[in-house]
C-alpha cells in the first residue's frame, strides 16, 4: 500500500502513528493473506510474521463493555469483532465500524477501528485498520497540514533530522521570512549572531523531544536596504510508529513590532536609569549620547548652549542665527568620529531660519531624510559638518526644560536601513525631556558650585606665607572630585611679637551654607586671635559662637550647625607652641631629624556642644620642624581604619619632607588620599625657624621709679649696637611710659624685651592683670598721657595676658636703609646727643 503522511499521538506509549494506510486481506476463514506496510508500521509486525495466521490472533483483550462472565474465546474475539473477521459473514453490514485493541509486537495495546469490505465473487475481504478512533481524524490532520502550508502569515516547515527542509510553504514569502526552499536551512534566513544559537536549540528538540516555544531571533533582510525583522520560532519533534525521531515541525510568526516595542521600552528604562546620575553638565550630555547609540541610531551628538556650561540660563531665541551652541558629547557606533564633522568643544555655526529650527525651539522633535537635511542646511560647509557618510535618516529633539531650550540632541542612522517613524520621534522626545531636566539640574548645581567655590576662594587665605620665623603651605581639595564645596578651612594669622597662629577647621555639611558658616568662623577666629587669648580660651569663645549660630538657625537646620577646629599658637622667641583641639585630629610633628610623630593632644568636644572645657598642650618646636595640620577627610579610607590611615599619613610625610618643598609635600599628601574624596580636605604645613640670639634683648627691673632711667639707657645701648640709634628717641619714650606705668600701678618685677625683625617690638611685662586703657587727658591733667603717647609713636600696640600677669607691647617700623647722598655727606648725628625724653605722663 502507498504510504501517506500521518502523525503519532505523543500522550500514550501504546499509540503509534503509521506512515501509510494499515490494511489486511483475509481468506474466508480469517487467515491473513496480505499485510500492508502501514499495518506493519502500526503493529510492528512484518508480513512474514502475520500472513498465514488468523487475524484474530492479533486481538489484545475485550474492549470496554464486555462482561466478566464471557468465555476466554469471547474475550479474545468479541462477537462484533468476530462478525467482522469470521468466515461466512461477507453479507454483513460492511459499513459498520467495529472498535478493538490490537497487540503491538512490543506488547503495547493499540486502539483501532476495524472495517471489513467484501469482494464480489470471492470470500476474501479487505480489512481497514484505522488507529485512534474515527477515520475522520486523519482527514482533519491532512486538512490542518494543508491549511498551514498554504497560508502566508505563518512560516511552516517540516525538517529532516539534518535540519534541512523537507516541506514548507515555499510558494509564499511570509511576513515572518522570505520563502524557504526545500533542501534549505533556517540558517539561510537568520543573522549570523542568531544562526548558531537557533540551530543548537532545534537540535536540542530533536534529541530530547521537548518542544521549543517562542524562541525569538532576527531575520536577514529580504531585500538589500530593507529593515531587519524579528520572528518567534516554535518547534516540535516528529516521530515514526516506533517513537524514533524523523524530523521537526517548525512554525515561525512575525514578532517585529513586539520586538521593537520591547526595544523601545528597554531603551527608555536605560535612559531614565543612566542619564542624570551626575551633576556635571558634560557627563550628563555624554551619558545621553552613549545611551542612544547603537540602540536608537548609529551616530549621536549633544549640543548645549554656552550659557548652560557656566550655570546660567540660555537666552530665549526664536528663528535662525547664532544660537551660541557648543558640541559637548558625541557617540559613534564604531568608536571613530567622522572627519570633517564638528568635534566636542566646537562651536556650532549659525542656523538658517527654517521651519524645523523653529519647531525645535518650541520643544518639538523632528525627523528628516537626507534630502530634507540638504534642503534645510543649504550651505555645503554646513552639510559636511552635520551629515556623516551614509547618513540617510536624522532625528533631532530639543533639550527643553522650564520653557528654555538648553540645547539639542541629534541621532543619525547610517548602517540601519529603516527611517525614523512617529514612534521613534515620540521616544526621542521623551528621553530628551528627561535628559533636559537632568541637564538643568546640573546647570543649576554648576551655578551654585561656582558661587560656593568663588566664595570659599575669597574666604580662604593665600596658600603660602613666608616670614623670618615660619614658612607655611596650605592646600584645599573639594569632595567628589570638585563637585562638593564644603566648609573645611585653614588659616595663618600673624600676631604681635612675631608669634603665628595656625588654624584648621571643618564645618559640618557642604554647599553654600557650610561655606558661609566657615567664613563666619574664620572671621571669629581671627578676631579672637587678635585679642591674644590662650588656645583653650579662644576655643571656648568659639564654642559659644557656634552654639548661638545653631540657635539662630531654622529648626530643620539646627542639627547641621557644628564644626571642629584646631588652634595652635607658636612663639618663635621661646620656641614653644601651645595648641588646643575642639573635636579635631591632633597634628603631626616632623622633627628636624626626620622623625614624625603625632602631637600628644587630647581633643575636646566639637564646637557647638558646649559645657565641657578644652585642654592646652604645649610642645617645643626645634628650628626646621614641620607641623602638619589637616582635616579628617585626609584620613578617609575604604576600610575606615583611622589608626592605619594616620600611620600611612605619617609615613608619607616622613618620606616626602627630605626631598621637596612644603608645596610639593602637600601635593603628595593630597595625592595619597582616596579620590574622589567623600569629604573635602584642608591641609596646612608649617616649617618653623628660630630667631638669631642677637635679634632679642631682655632685662628685668625692680618696681621702683629709679628703674626708668636704667631701662632707657639699656634700650639706647642695644639700639646703638643694632645700628638704630636714630630710633632711640621714640623707643626710649615708649619704654619710659610703659615702665613708669608698670611701677606705679602694677608692682614688680618689671620685664623689658626688645625684638628686632621686620619691625621693632618693645614689650613690658608686669604682674598685674589690670587692662590698660587709652584715654585723652584734659589740659589741666598732670598725667594720663602715657598710652596716648605710645599709640602716637608706634605703628600699633596692645596687650596680652599670661599665667602671672600681662604684657604690653608696641611695634615700631624699622628705619629705612640710608642711601648715599649725591652731594657732600652730611655730618652724622653724634651718638648720645638726642634730647632727653620727657618723664612719664
Amino acid at each position: 500500500m502507498d504510504a501517506v503522511e500521518g502523525h503519532r499521538r505523543t500522550d500514550s506509549p501504546t499509540s503509534h502513528t503509521p506512515t501509510g494506510l494499515a490494511t489486511a486481506v483475509t481468506a474466508g476463514d480469517g487467515t491473513v493473506l496480505r499485510w500492508s506496510t502501514g499495518a506493519a508500521a502500526l503493529l510492528g509486525r512484518t508480513a512474514a510474521e502475520v500472513c498465514g495466521r488468523p487475524l484474530t490472533d492479533l486481538l489484545a483483550t475485550v474492549p470496554t463493555g464486555a462482561g466478566t462472565d464471557a468465555s476466554p474465546a469471547d474475550r479474545a474475539a468479541p462477537a462484533p469483532v468476530r462478525a467482522a473477521l469470521a468466515p461466512g459473514t461477507a453479507t454483513a453490514d460492511g459499513g459498520e465500524v467495529r472498535q478493538a485493541l490490537l497487540r503491538h509486537r512490543s506488547g503495547a495495546e493499540v486502539p483501532v477501528t476495524l472495517r471489513a469490505v467484501t469482494f464480489d465473487g470471492s470470500d476474501e475481504r479487505l480489512v481497514l485498520i484505522v488507529p485512534d478512533g474515527p477515520a475522520g481524524e486523519s482527514d482533519d490532520g491532512t486538512a490542518l497540514l494543508r491549511a498551514l502550508l498554504t497560508q502566508d502569515r505563518i512560516g511552516v516547515s517540516i525538517h529532516r533530522p539534518d535540519l534541512s527542509v523537507a516541506r514548507a510553504n515555499t510558494g509564499h514569502g511570509t511576513a515572518a521570512a522570505p520563502a524557504l526552499p526545500v533542501g534549505g536551512h533556517l540558517d539561510d534566513l537568520l543573522t549570523e549572531g542568531d544562526a548558531a544559537a537557533t540551530e543548537a536549540a532545534l537540535r536540542h528538540v530533536l534529541e530530547t523531544g521537548r518542544p521549543l516555544v517562542g524562541l525569538e531571533h532576527r531575520l536577514r533582510p529580504a531585500l538589500p536596504g530593507a529593515a531587519e525583522r524579528s520572528a518567534s520560532l516554535s518547534a516540535v519533534r516528529l516521530e515514526d510508529a516506533l517513537g524514533r525521531p524523523t524530523g521537526l515541525a517548525v512554525l515561525r510568526t512575525d514578532a517585529t513590532e513586539q520586538a521593537r516595542a520591547r526595544d523601545r521600552l528597554e531603551l527608555r528604562h536605560l535612559a531614565f536609569s543612566r542619564v542624570g546620575g551626575s551633576l556635571r553638565v558634560h557627563r550628563t550630555a555624554q551619558d545621553l549620547a552613549e545611551v542612544l547609540v547603537p540602540a536608537f541610531g548609529d551616530l549621536a551628538w549633544v549640543d548645549l548652549a554656552e550659557a548652560v556650561l557656566v550655570g546660567d540660563e540660555p537666552p530665549r531665541h526664536l528663528g535662525g542665527g547664532d544660537l551660541h551652541l557648543r558640541r559637548q558629547a558625541v557617540s559613534p557606533s564604531d568608536g571613530r568620529w567622522p572627519d570633517g564633522m564638528i568635534r566636542p568643544g566646537g562651536v556650532i555655526p549659525p542656523f538658517p531660519d527654517v521651519p524645523f529650527v523653529r519647531a525645535i525651539q518650541v520643544g518639538r522633535a523632528v525627523a528628516f531624510d537626507r534630502a530634507a537635511v540638504d534642503r534645510g542646511l543649504v550651505a555645503p560647509a554646513h552639510i559636511r559638518a552635520a551629515v556623516p557618510e551614509g547618513g540617510h535618516a536624522l532625528a533631532v529633539a530639543p533639550l527643553f526644560a522650564r520653557g528654555l531650550v538648553l540645547g539639542m540632541v541629534a541621532v543619525w542612522r547610517t548602517a540601519r536601513p529603516e527611517p525614523f517613524d512617529r514612534a521613534d520621534t515620540d521616544l526621542l522626545t521623551e528621553i530628551a525631556a528627561h535628559a533636559a531636566l537632568s541637564v538643568d539640574n546640573a546647570r543649576r548645581y554648576t551655578r551654585e558650585h561656582r558661587a560656593a567655590a568663588a566664595l570659599q576662594q575669597r574666604l580662604l587665605p593665600r596658600a603660602g606665607v613666608r616670614t623670618s620665623t615660619v614658612e607655611t603651605a596650605g592646600s584645599y581639595l573639594p569632595a567628589a572630585g570638585g563637585a562638593e564645596i564644603g566648609g573645611d578651612w585653614f588659616d595663618v594669622i600673624e600676631l604681635p611679637s612675631l608669634r603665628v597662629a595656625l588654624v584648621v577647621g571643618d564645618v559640618i555639611g557642604h554647599g553654600l551654607h557650610a561655606t558661609a558658616t566657615m567664613g563666619r568662623l574664620r572671621t571669629a577666629v581671627q578676631t579672637l586671635a587678635d585679642l591674644e587669648l590662650a588656645p583653650d580660651e579662644l576655643l571656648a569663645h568659639l564654642d559659644d559662637l557656634v552654639a548661638r549660630l545653631g540657635a539662630e538657625a531654622r529648626p530643620e537646620d539646627s542639627d547641621g550647625v557644628g564644626a571642629t577646629c584646631l588652634f595652635a599658637l607658636h612663639d618663635p622667641v621661646s620656641g614653644q607652641c601651645a595648641m588646643a583641639s575642639a573635636g579635631h585630629p591632633p597634628p603631626l610633628l616632623a622633627d628636624a631629624d626626620g622623625t614624625v610623630r603625632a602631637v600628644p593632644l587630647s581633643p575636646g568636644p566639637p564646637l557647638g556642644v558646649g559645657g565641657l572645657p578644652f585642654e592646652t598642650a604645649t610642645v617645643r618646636l626645634a628650628p626646621g620642624s614641620v607641623l602638619a595640620l589637616y582635616t579628617d577627610g585626609l584620613l578617609d579610607r575604604p576600610d575606615h581604619d583611622l589608626d592605619a590611615a594616620v600611620r600611612r599619613l605619617r609615613d608619607r610625610l616622613a618620606a616626602s619632607l627630605p626631598r621637596g618643598s612644603l608645596q610639593s609635600v602637600g601635593r603628595g599628601m593630597l595625592a595619597d588620599a582616596v579620590l574622589p574624596a567623600r569629604d573635602d580636605i584642608a591641609l596646612l604645613l608649617a616649617r618653623v625657624r628660630a630667631l638669631p640670639p642677637e635679634a632679642t634683648a631682655q632685662w628685668e627691673f625692680p618696681a621702683e621709679p629709679s628703674a626708668v632711667a636704667p631701662a632707657r639707657a639699656a634700650v639706647a645701648r642695644r639700639l646703638a649696637d643694632w645700628g638704630m640709634a636714630e630710633s632711640a628717641f621714640g623707643v626710649e619714650l615708649i619704654v619710659s611710659e610703659l615702665v613708669t606705668n608698670a611701677v606705679r600701678y602694677a608692682g614688680g618685677p618689671v620685664g623689658l624685651r626688645l625684638i628686632r625683625d621686620r619691625v621693632l617690638v618693645c614689650e613690658v611685662t608686669d604682674p598685674s592683670n589690670t587692662q590698660p586703657r587709652l584715654r585723652r587727658a584734659r589740659n589741666t591733667d598732670e598725667g594720663g598721657r602715657g598710652l596716648f603717647l605710645v599709640a602716637q609713636l608706634s605703628s600699633r600696640w596692645g596687650s596680652r595676658y599670661g599665667p602671672s600677669g600681662k604684657t604690653i607691647w608696641a611695634e615700631l617700623p624699622l628705619p629705612a636703609p640710608v642711601r648715599p647722598a649725591s652731594g657732600p655727606a652730611a655730618a652724622p648725628h653724634p651718638a648720645g646727643t638726642a634730647p632727653a625724653a620727657p618723664g612719664p605722663g
